[in-house]
C-alpha cells in the first residue's frame, strides 16, 4: 500500500509528471503515474527553501551591522570550522564547505518533519543512504587527491608490509560498512522520532507532544552533529599524512 501523499507531493505529481518520468527514466526506471515520492518532494523543498534563506541572508551580510540571522550562520561556521580544525588538523578548512553542506542539509530534513503536512525525508533509508554513498565518494577522492592514489592505496595495507595480507581485506570491509553504518544511525533514529511524536500528537493533547516535538529537535541536531562529526573523521583518515 502507497503512503499518502503530502501536499507538495501532489503538486509535483499533477503538474510535473513527466519531468519526474524524464529523471527516474536516466537511471533506467519505467514510467509512473506518480513518479514523486514524498521523501523526494521534501528534499527538493528543503533544497529549495535553504537557496531562499542564503538569497535572503546574501544581501543582508554587513560588517558593521550584522543581523540576528548572520550572527546565527556565523555561529554555524564558526562551530564547524572549529570542528573541521580539531578533526582534520590545520588542513580542515579545506573541506569546511562540504562539512557545513552535509551538516545544514540533513538537519534541515531532519527538522521539517515538524512542520505540519510536511515528514522527515531522513526517515527513509534511501535519503541518508545517498548522503552516506556522496560522503563514502568525497572522502575517498579527497584522501586520493591528498597523497596521490599509489599512497594513499597503501594506507589499506597497514603500517607493516607483511601485515598488508591481513589488513587490506580488513580495511576494505571496513571502509564499506561505514555507508551502511551512517545510513542506519540517521535514518533509525528519525524514524523512531518522526514515529513517536506523530503517535503522542495523535492521543494527547497540547503540552505533552510539545516535550516531544523538543526531543525531536534535540535529536535532530544530534544526528546532524555525529553524521558531520564523522564525515569529519573518515576525510582526517584518509588526509593523513601519517602512514
Amino acid at each position: 500500500m502507497h503512503e499518502p501523499e503530502l501536499f507538495v507531493t501532489q503538486l509535483l505529481n499533477n503538474n510535473l509528471a513527466g519531468l519526474g518520468n524524464s529523471l527516474i527514466g536516466l537511471v533506467g526506471m519505467a514510467p509512473q503515474q506518480r513518479p514523486w515520492a514524498n521523501y523526494i518532494a521534501m528534499q527538493l523543498l528543503v533544497v529549495l527553501l535553504t537557496i531562499v534563506l542564503f538569497a535572503i541572508l546574501k544581501p543582508r551580510l554587513s560588517v558593521d551591522r550584522p543581523g540576528k540571522l548572520q550572527h546565527i550562520f556565523e555561529l554555524v561556521y564558526e562551530f564547524v570550522t572549529g570542528q573541521a580544525d580539531e578533526q582534520v588538523g590545520h588542513d580542515g578548512y579545506r573541506y569546511v564547505t562540504y562539512f557545513g553542506t552535509v551538516f545544514l542539509f540533513v538537519l534541515f530534513c531532519n527538522l521539517i518533519g515538524l512542520i505540519p503536512g510536511f515528514e522527515s525525508p531522513t526517515m527513509i533509508p534511501s535519503v541518508p543512504a545517498g548522503i552516506a554513498l556522496a560522503t563514502f565518494c568525497y572522502y575517498n577522492l579527497a584522501g586520493i587527491q591528498a597523497n596521490g592514489i599509489l599512497k594513499y592505496a597503501a594506507h589499506f595495507a597497514g603500517p607493516i608490509w607483511w601485515m598488508a595480507p591481513l589488513m587490506i581485506p580488513i580495511e576494505i570491509v571496513s571502509h564499506m560498512a561505514r555507508p551502511l553504518s551512517l545510513t542506519i544511525r540517521l535514518f533509525a533514529n528519525m524514524f523512531a522520532g518522526e514515529k513517536v511524536t506523530e503517535v503522542f500528537l495523535k492521543l494527547t493533547l497540547l503540552f505533552v507532544p510539545t516535550l516531544f516535538m523538543g526531543l525531536h529537535v534535540f535529536v535532530s541536531f544530534l544526528q546532524a552533529y555525529i553524521f558531520m562529526l564523522l564525515t569529519m573523521m573518515y576525510v582526517a583518515g584518509a588526509v593523513s599524512h601519517e602512514h
